[in-house]
């Protein structure tokens, strides 16, 4: 629960390898650039490659971080422990894509929880305050934003 969380505390919440049938392919849905799009076009562009869609890899990070909630609270299950409850997100802030994510690449996602307050107006909550990156295979930052959630307590 909100209390057993530390702040400092970091999980690797997993990795992804982006191919590049999966970049056009998300890219043809809800982004679609030529250099997410056309791999010739791509590599006319500034980026020299297809790359993918920075919401593309966002969404990925929510993917794992939801799969990593499920995984964590199974194993809590198996030691017989109560689920860890989360309730709605309080936003995110200072979302950047440093580097392009080309197709190859597999970017690995973590969370680091910088912060933590009980809710003033809502005792039986808390609200937990993360730094969360997306780096490559080569350790270079490609992703990342600051965000809160609301936590049982």
């Amino acid at each position: 629960m909100f209390d057993e969380i530390a702040v400092g505390s970091i999980e690797v919440l997993g990795s992804h390898t982006f191919t590049a049938d999966e970049i056009i392919r998300f890219a043809l849905k809800f982004d679609p650039q030529p250099f997410h799009i056309d791999p010739e076009a791509a590599k006319q562009s500034h980026f020299g490659g297809l790359i993918a869609s920075g919401w593309q890899t966002g969404s990925w990070w929510m993917r794992l971080r939801v799969e990593r909630w499920k995984a964590t609270n199974a194993e809590r299950a198996a030691k017989g422990l109560p689920p860890l409850k989360n309730g709605p997100s309080g936003g995110y802030t200072n979302l950047v894509w440093p580097k392009p994510v080309y197709a190859g690449d597999t970017v690995t996602y973590t969370t680091e929880i910088v912060g933590k307050r009980a809710s003033a107006s809502r005792p039986e909550w808390g609200l937990l305050f993360s730094r969360n990156t997306g780096v490559n295979q080569n350790g270079v930052l490609v992703f990342a934003f600051d965000g809160s959630v609301f936590a049982a307590r």
